[in-house]
């Protein structure tokens, strides 16, 4: 029962966040939701010209990131030592991705695992809970994070929530930069 309370308030804060950045830019959330595998490579090829900052701060590890044209801030991570291109969203309570991602990161997950239901922003999906040993952007590293897994159909790309936010020291956005230090 605690499972499914925990999935569902989840996707409360999934749910919530996406028509909000909705109404800000409706032709980057369609994006983020219709990407093709073309499309992510495409947007990794950009990324890597794109100015992208990695700084060691003072107080601990920290890195910069600049917003993508559309203003969101999407990040080249390592779960579990896979490159994942992630959108960085503190409107969700955990990290969520797909089923296909999960399977990437050797999460031992089947179909079959998504047996709770939760309501999304598209609607009603299958869902189960994983946890993502470890989650890397730069110097910046959290383990043993809690995630949501929802069927390929559902979710195209991967968030990055609160499960992993709220374990670092701060995030903030300053001078128009997402800093993340831990």
């Amino acid at each position: 029962m605690l499972k499914k309370v925990i999935l569902l308030g989840a996707f409360i804060g999934v749910s919530a966040s996406v028509p909000i950045l909705y109404q800000r830019d409706p032709d980057a959330i369609l994006a983020v939701f219709s990407r093709t595998s073309a499309d992510t490579e495409a947007l990794a090829d950009t990324r890597e010209t794109r100015p992208h900052a990695t700084a060691v701060s003072p107080s601990g590890r920290s890195v910069v990131l600049d917003p993508d044209p559309s203003g969101h801030f999407i990040g080249t991570f390592r779960l579990n030592g896979q490159k994942v291109d992630a959108l960085i969203d503190t409107g969700a309570s955990v990290v969520a991705m797909n089923l296909s991602t999960a399977r990437r990161l050797g999460l031992n997950l089947r179909a079959s695992d998504l047996k709770d239901s939760v309501d999304t922003a598209n609607g009603r999906a299958r869902a189960t809970l994983a946890i993502v040993d470890r989650i890397e952007i730069g110097r910046v590293t959290v383990e043993n994070v809690e995630a949501v897994v929802l069927e390929d159909s559902s979710l195209r790309s991967t968030l990055i929530g609160m499960t992993f936010l709220g374990r670092l020291k701060s995030y903030k956005v300053e001078n128009g930069r997402l800093v993340l230090t831990q």
